[in-house]
């Protein structure tokens, strides 16, 4: 019985096996697989059966019977009897030469059934497939693919057959005309003797020890007789590439003789094929193998075949291997491989072929070359070791190729000559020169788009693979050190060899470490060996200098400065201690930063410091002369870098300072006069700089050679001392002016004070006046520079003080001159900025200049720049490109430097008078019609106010005459267009008050709190918002009339009127201030014309945008409503609605004072609750539909109360109206829900919208809903209004669908932030719930009902009230405040579970009610019942639920498997928490969960989340009522909410519990499942077949026959066909689980 079961169990999966589904095919694999694990004989041969009887079975579907068979017999080839080898073996060789056509996949699987077979029964299925090897018969295709594979898996067992296999074979090859027949041959004989190598390799474990070579060698000559000599010349180019695989193993067994005789053929034949073929690999590999071969029997006619070889070989290398394509990387290889067999046995000959082709003009060739160059030096080092010189020698003309492919080879042959010690060798030395040229090539810019070449190269690769090259032979190579020390110090300092200074410092510095390990004084420079190497002035001026760009070149400031400490001994003695010591701290200065933190001036001047210190140290003339000698020398090298000229240029400075030879001095700075490149402006700067440094030791020699210079021929172009200049062009010898000039003033700036005072009229200021009649530019700069300098030298100096410099003001009035030159339309120079600079330093010079003099320079200055048109710089990046960036900087150092002179005037006479001198001159920029003009000027103005304020000292109390007149000027400009000009001149008003407060006799430290607070008041400045500007200049009002004293009020007063005609509006806001006064006194007759005034504000509005006729508006309407209260609130509901913007803004200034509010809003609460809030529409009357319209004055003073409590000012009265504003708004909006407006309105809403004057919906419920918002808002529950807006709540509540909702978060919202609230809230809702309006019953009950959910109900001793009204709510007419009321006693279980126990019997009948009501269609109010009973049950007293369980278990079931997921969740949730009382009556219910158990376990495979969630928590919590620990644990620890589930896993294990614990509940959980196989969910349709299989895994044996099988069977069978994939695949599983209990 079980075989034929076993038997029909394999059937239904092989007749299955037509599903064209591959996932469902791989499942029917793995089924029969899993069938064959358990009953391999069993189902071998069901299989065998089942392709004899279904011989008509499509070969595809033939195949995955044949691939699980294959399975079945590799894993349990050790079972299997011979009968049923025998068996398998007759039928795979059947199925594989059933069809004499090859049909690839079927045939294919029917071998491998053989090969796997053939493991262990070799001579069984060799007897099978020999009897379909006849001699003189063709065999099929796939016998002898079976022959070649068996001859791999199962060497020693297949060897033994070969011989007569190829003696059989060898007829047959002749008899082969298909190419599909040669082909397979080929495959086997190739096969055949890589299987005869291995055996020969191995005969050590061969099962016949005396198998020979020479047993196969006849037979395998004879077949490749055949492949060579009549199928590799076939046409078909597979075929070809067959035989050829095949030669290359077969070579290796042919007789030696015979090999010896055929190389000649063979050879050529086996290279004509690289004509023929693209990929070359197969062919290269068995070449290889041939040569291998034609080497091993020591041939000597390969020697003949050499060139032909090499010819041929080499262009295989040539053509660049393609890393996408791996073949191209893997004939590479084998090529290589190639020619190291061939350089072993003719070094000569193959180096005589190799190195003439690097002189080929071919990149390509040139390449290839150098890789199998690299390729026989790494891999026949003993053949080449006597090649060396001659290798060396022929490298020359590559050290000279361009081409960076080249390049990048020749790279990797000198890596792999400096591993084999061919750089030892003579010549070696030009080889490390070529990779530390490359070292130094330099970077290329990044093209845009890559070239079409992809593999091109650029430099940039070939300098990374030389940088990484030369260090890795200077870290790792240990025979490279004498070769590279101390060669590669002799590329430290030559220009061409800069780029690669990092990777150079780093390895020498290696090199240099490892020399001071090996000896004390080994790493010592032997300058008696190594004649060309550089002094140590030489290393120590360039490692120096490019020090001073320290990351440029990969970081080479910190490579070059770790290079000079450890050659410090090399350099001087002395320097041992302050160089280790200094170096280390400079390193880590530069690693600390990174380029852009790290000043460049700073930097250089650590290192000139460095310098200094050094000098010191040395402390020897001789060494001190050479070192400037050599820096000199090496100025000319950095012609092409200025920076770093400079640098050296400061650092020979540095040294001639430290020079004792005043002769050296004189010759070196007359040297450096004559080789200047006067028209470079950096160099010019570095002379200049060098004989400031120079002259702090030598300022006679300096000035001496500068006056030298002035007299010589330069500027005369004759011939004298500076003959040198003769040739010089006009504008080259403006650049020697401009040289000479900016010498005297670094001279004038450097030297020390106490020398160069004296000097600066006698011998600097003569010989710079005679050139101020200058136009060039670069001259008039350098004069302003050098000025400057001198002035700054007197300034700093310490008689400065008793110093009268005669000549400042005519250096001033140069200055002045220079400045007027200057085009007033545009500024591109920085002459303005450089002569204002000079200026301040000239003021702060005796004598004082006069006041022409004086007003001259302030007049020229201000006229200069602020009258400089406006920076535009998007403009002028579009047309200058980076100049706009330079000019913006240009101009903002300018407008600082302006600043700065104005100061320095300003300090000369710093008294009241002066300020208002100063202001008489910038007043009329400041009150210019130009904005660009007033912000420069009151910019300029804040900065001067400031500077007289932090510098004031006063002695007396003494009047600020003018401080109502400078007030004035700037109070008015806080309102200005412009936000850099308010911002300046509350700085302005700032500072002078201050200023008089100090006049009054207050410190200067004091703090005045009310002017303190005009620094408050600037970010209200910062945005154009008019509100906060009025508000802010009423403030500064304030302030100002506050603290000017009482003598200053009258000239501010009328300098304020002038103020009033201002052209900018804006500022004559403050002229609003007064406004209202009069108002405020004589309001109270005016109470007639109230009505007359509204409508004149109004208009007024709409007539004048301005903000502060606005602000004066409303307070106008503030102060006759405090009058006239009642008639400004009707005038205004008497607007139009929607309320215009001047008409809410007119509302809102009602809001300013509470007891006035309070009022107002009782009124217009007054209006609201009078009238009806809508009227039905006559087609509602008539029956024919519902449409209900708003009535339009509850509608206008609700917008009204809305623009009122959007005030901040209202939040007191909202307070004091909080419970009446709620309830009146809350009913408000309940009443609004789906209410229209009036057909007139809604037009008027439209049109006001398009036209943009209406910033908010006028819609009632829209308009309801944002009034209640801001009634909370302003009542302090701004966290309620916050909280229902996070949830939705607003949007919920305009809702028609989802408005109870919307009041459920409200309610919520207000339980936990404004609990105090509720009673006088609950007490005046409790009368609406018998309202005629159903919409207020429904907002009112779902209130309550969400209230009951709070604590705060129970602890305002408000539960009993709002329960008893939400039980008298249950017969309620409609469904949703019934469903509501339900829901508001089962939130007492949250709210307030303690009372629960108390009213639990009343509780829970209203729930089983719930469940019964007859009128919910659908099923609302049972939903309902069902959360709600869930809820209360961890809270009721047992002795109440226990009559009502069954009932109630019995009633949800059926929603286990509803179709709406709501029912499912609550109905399997409440399931769940029922179980929590089963213990009573435990037999009865444990028998509801039986029931459950499978619904509950499939739906784990829900589509919806919420319900697996669900059925989660059901079965944890029916888990300990099963008596059952295991299955109780695994519910408890794999079915927690927030832990994925993997359900199969889970599922199997489910399994083993249950039938462990419950085996005899068998069929029923089986049955269960059989009804879900018709389920709609297609994942629980694939569910139940998995549970039905892991459920017969796990039975024992003895409860297995409680299934019916066959019903089962058919049940599976019939589900096999579902249209689902995925179902079908666990069908085809579980079928194959069945075997369990056959």
């Amino acid at each position: 019985m079980t075989e034929s079961r076993i038997k029909r169990l394999a059937t239904t999966l092989m007749d299955a096996t037509t599903d064209k589904d591959p996932l469902v095919q791989e499942q029917i694999y793995k089924a029969l697989c899993e069938l064959g694990e358990s009953e391999p004989e069993e189902i071998l041969n069901a299989c065998d059966e089942y392709l004899r009887q279904h011989d008509k079975l499509a070969y595809p579907h033939r195949v995955i019977i044949l691939k699980a068979m294959e399975t079945v017999v590799k894993n349990n080839i050790a079972l299997l009897d011979k009968s049923t080898a025998k068996v398998v073996i007759f039928l795979a060789s059947n199925e594989m030469t059933k069809s004499k056509e090859v049909i690839r996949d079927w045939q294919q699987a029917a071998s491998n059934v053989l090969v796997a077979v053939g493991q262990r029964f070799i001579n069984k299925v060799m007897e099978e497939v020999l009897s379909k090897f006849q001699p003189g018969i063709l065999p099929h295709y796939f016998v002898v693919q079976t022959f070649a594979n068996l001859s791999v898996s199962n060497v020693f067992g297949m060897v033994p057959f070969l011989n007569s296999i190829l003696g059989t074979m060898l007829p047959m090859l002749g008899m082969a005309k298909q190419d599909h027949m040669k082909s397979v041959f080929c495959y086997a004989l190739q096969h055949f003797s890589e299987s005869i190598q291995e055996y020969l390799a191995n005969l050590d474990k061969a099962p016949d020890p005396t198998v020979r070579k020479d047993t196969f060698s006849n037979e395998i000559f004879s077949a490749y007789e055949v492949l060579f000599t009549g199928w590799l010349q076939h046409r078909e180019a597979k075929l070809r590439l067959a035989v050829v695989e095949a030669l290359g193993p077969m070579s290796h067994l042919l007789p030696g003789d015979k090999l010896e005789e055929q190389l000649p053929k063979l050879i050529p034949g086996i290279l004509a094929l690289y004509k023929k073929h693209t990929e070359a690999f197969y062919i290269s590999k068995s070449l290889c193998q041939i040569l291998e071969a034609s080497v091993n029997i020591g041939s000597r006619s390969l020697d003949v075949q050499l060139d032909p070889l090499l010819g041929t070989l080499h262009p295989q290398i040539c053509a660049p291997a393609d890393p996408a394509v791996p073949l191209t990387v893997k004939n590479h290889t084998e090529v290589l491989r190639c020619f190291t067999v061939l350089a072993c046995s003719f070094p000569d000959r193959v180096l005589a072929f190799l190195l003439p082709k690097l002189e080929s003009s071919g990149e390509r060739t040139r390449v290839g070359t150098l890789l199998i160059m690299r390729q026989i030096i790494n891999s026949a080092p003993s053949q080449m070791e006597i090649k060396k010189p001659f290798i060396l020698s022929s490298m020359r003309l590559p050290l000279q190729d361009g081409n960076n492919k080249v390049k990048r080879a020749l790279v990797q042959v000198i890596s792999a000559m400096a591993h084999h010690g061919y750089l030892e060798q003579p010549g070696g030395e030009a080889m490390v020169e070529f990779l530390v040229r490359q070292c130094a090539l330099p970077s290329e810019p990044q093209p845009k788009k890559q070239p079409a070449d992809a593999d091109d190269l650029t430099s940039d690769g070939v300098r990374s693979i030389s940088v990484n090259t030369l260090f890795l032979l200077s870290t790792t190579v240990d025979r490279m050190n004498n070769v590279l020390w101390p060669y590669l110090l002799e590329f430290v300092t030559p220009i061409p060899f800069t780029n690669a200074l990092t990777p150079l410092c780093k390895s020498l510095l290696h090199l240099a470490v490892k020399k001071q390990e090996e000896g004390d004084n080994a790493s010592l420079i032997r300058y008696d060996l190594n004649a060309n190497l550089p002094s140590p002035h030489a290393l120590t001026t360039r490692l120096l200098v490019v020090s001073s760009q320290p990351y440029v070149g990969d970081g080479r400031g910190a490579a070059a400065l770790r290079l000079l400490s450890v050659l410090r001994c090399s350099v001087h003695p002395a320097l041992e201690q302050l160089w280790s010591k200094k170096v280390p701290l400079l390193v880590e200065h530069i690693e600390e930063n990174t380029e852009k933190p790290l000043s460049q001036k700073e930097w250089e001047e650590k290192l000139l410091l460095f310098l200094r210190e050094t000098l010191a140290v040395v402390s020897d003339n001789t060494w001190i002369c050479h070192f400037v000698t050599e820096m000199c020398r090496q100025l000319s090298s950095y012609n092409g870098v200025p920076t770093e000229k400079n640098f050296l240029y400061k650092c020979i400075g540095t040294t001639l300072g430290a020079c004792a030879s005043k002769d050296l001095v004189q010759k070196q700075l007359q040297e450096l006069l004559e080789m200047a490149r006067y028209h470079e402006e950096v160099e010019r700067e570095g002379l200049a700089s060098c004989f400031g440094i120079c002259a702090i030791n030598h300022l006679e020699e300096t000035l001496a050679k500068l006056e030298d210079f002035v007299k010589s021929d330069v500027f005369k172009k004759s011939v004298g001392l500076f003959s040198i200049f003769k040739d010089r062009s006009d504008n080259e010898v403006e650049k020697i002016k401009s040289t000479l000039i900016l010498c005297y003033g670094y001279v004038a700036m450097y030297a020390p004070k106490e020398l160069v005072l004296s000097r600066i009229e006698a011998d600097i200021l003569k010989n710079i006046f005679q050139y101020f009649n200058t136009k060039d530019l670069t001259l008039k700069l350098c004069l302003i520079r050098s000025i400057c300098m001198i002035s700054q030298a007197i300034y700093n100096g310490a008689k400065c003080g008793d110093f009268v410099f005669s000549r400042k003001a005519e250096l001033v009035a140069q200055m002045v001159e220079f400045i007027k030159a200057e085009p007033l339309e545009t500024m591109r120079t920085p002459v303005r900025q450089r002569a204002m600079i000079t200026c301040t330093y000239l003021v702060f010079l005796e004598p004082h200049l006069g006041d022409p003099d004086r007003t001259e320079l302030l007049d020229t200055c201000l006229g200069s720049v602020l009258a400089l048109p406006p920076l535009e710089p998007a403009r002028d990046r579009d047309e200058d490109g980076g100049d706009a960036g330079h000019r913006e900087v240009l101009y903002g150092d300018t407008i600082s430097a302006l600043k700065d002179l104005l100061k320095s005037l300003l300090q000369r006479n710093l008294t009241p008078h002066g300020l208002q001198d100063m202001f008489a001159h910038l007043g009329p920029w400041i009150k210019s019609n130009k904005e660009h003009e007033r912000q420069r000027a009151v910019e300029v103005s804040a900065a001067l106010l400031d500077f007289y304020l932090s510098k004031l000292k006063v002695s007396t109390v003494i009047p600020f005459y003018n401080l109502g007149v400078l007030i004035a000027l700037f109070s008015p400009r806080c309102s200005d267009s412009l936000a850099s000009v308010r911002q300046h001149a509350i700085d302005c008003v700032y500072s002078l008050l201050y200023i008089q407060l100090c006049y009054e006799g207050f410190a200067r430290d004091h703090r005045d709190e009310m002017v303190e607070g005009l620094k408050a008041l600037k970010k209200g400045l910062e945005e154009p918002d008019f509100t906060v500007l009025f508000h802010t200049c009423t403030n500064i009002a304030m302030v100002i009339g506050k603290r000017v004293p009482p003598e200053q009020l009258m000239s501010l007063l009328l300098a304020m009127f002038e103020g009033l005609a201002d052209p900018d509006k804006n500022c004559s806001r403050a002229a609003t201030v007064m406004i209202n006064s009069l108002l405020k006194e004589r309001g109270a007759v005016l109470q007639e014309k109230v009505p007359d005034i509204m409508s004149i504000i109004h208009g007024k509005l709409e007539e004048v945008d301005e903000e502060h006729v606005r602000k004066a508006a409303q307070q106008t309407v503030y102060i006759l409503a405090a009058q006239h209260k009642s008639l400004v609130v009707s005038s205004l509901l008497s607007s139009a609605l929607p309320f215009d913007s001047h008409t809410c803004a007119m509302w809102r200034s009602l809001a300013s004072e509470p007891t006035l509010t309070s009022q107002i809003l009782e009124q217009l609460l007054e209006k609201v609750n009078r009238d009806v809030p809508y009227k039905e529409s006559k087609s509602f009357l008539l029956g024919s539909g519902s449409e209900r319209i708003a009535t339009p004055l509850p509608l206008a003073a609700t917008c009204a109360l809305y623009e009122i409590m959007s005030a901040p000012e209202s939040g007191a009265a909202v307070l004091g109206l909080y419970p009446p504003l709620f309830v009146t708004l809350l009913l408000r909006v309940s009443c609004t829900v789906g209410v229209q407006l009036p057909k007139s309105l809604q037009s008027r809403e439209r049109r006001s919208s398009s036209l943009g004057s209406a910033a908010r919906s006028l819609h009632p419920a829209s308009c309801a809903v944002e009034t209640l918002k801001v009634m909370l808002a302003r009542g302090g529950s701004e966290e309620v209004a916050v909280a229902v807006g996070s949830a939705g709540g607003w949007d919920l509540m305009a809702s028609p669908e989802r408005h109870h909702d919307g009041i459920a978060v409200l309610a919520g919202a207000m339980a936990r932030h404004a609990g105090p609230r509720l009673p006088l809230i609950v007490k005046n809702l409790i009368p609406t719930l018998s309202s005629v309006f159903d919409s207020q019953r429904v907002t009112t009950t779902a209130f309550f009902a969400e209230l009951l959910g709070s604590n705060v109900v129970n602890d305002l001793m408000l539960l009993e009230t709002v329960m008893d009204n939400m039980m008298g709510r249950q017969k309620d007419a409609c469904t949703l405040v019934r469903m509501l009321a339900l829901r508001g006693l089962g939130n007492i279980a949250a709210g307030s579970p303690e009372k629960v126990r108390k009213h639990g019997a009343k509780l829970l009948a209203s729930m089983v009610n719930g469940l019964d009501d007859k009128d919910d269609p659908h099923n609302l109010v049972a939903l309902e019942a069902m959360s709600s009973l869930s809820k209360l049950l961890g809270h009721v007293e047992e002795r109440d639920i226990q009559s009502m369980l069954l009932h109630i278990a019995i009633r949800i079931r059926p929603f286990f498997d509803s179709e709406q997921p709501e029912l499912r969740h609550s109905s399997i949730v409440l399931f769940g928490n029922l179980s929590r009382f089963s213990e009573g009556d435990c037999e009865v219910f444990f028998e509801q969960i039986l029931n459950g158990l499978v619904t509950l376990l499939l739906h784990l495979q829900d589509p919806k989340p919420e319900v697996v969630k669900a059925c989660k928590f059901a079965l944890r919590m029916c888990g300990p009522s099963m008596g059952c620990e295991g299955l109780c644990d695994m519910f408890l620890n794999h079915l927690r909410e927030d832990r994925s589930l993997h359900y199969g896993e889970f599922m199997n294990n489910v399994c083993k519990h249950l039938m462990q614990s419950y085996p005899e509940m068998l069929n029923r959980l089986i049955s269960t499942n059989l009804f879900y196989f018709k389920s709609s969910w297609v994942d629980i349709r694939a569910a139940a077949p998995m549970f039905i299989g892991f459920l017969v895994l796990h039975v024992d044996d003895e409860h297995s026959p409680q299934v019916d099988l066959d019903q089962l069977i058919s049940a599976l069978n019939l589900l096999l066909k579902d249209p689902v994939p995925a179902v079908r695949v666990k069908v085809a599983e579980t079928l194959g689980r069945l075997v369990r209990i056959l």
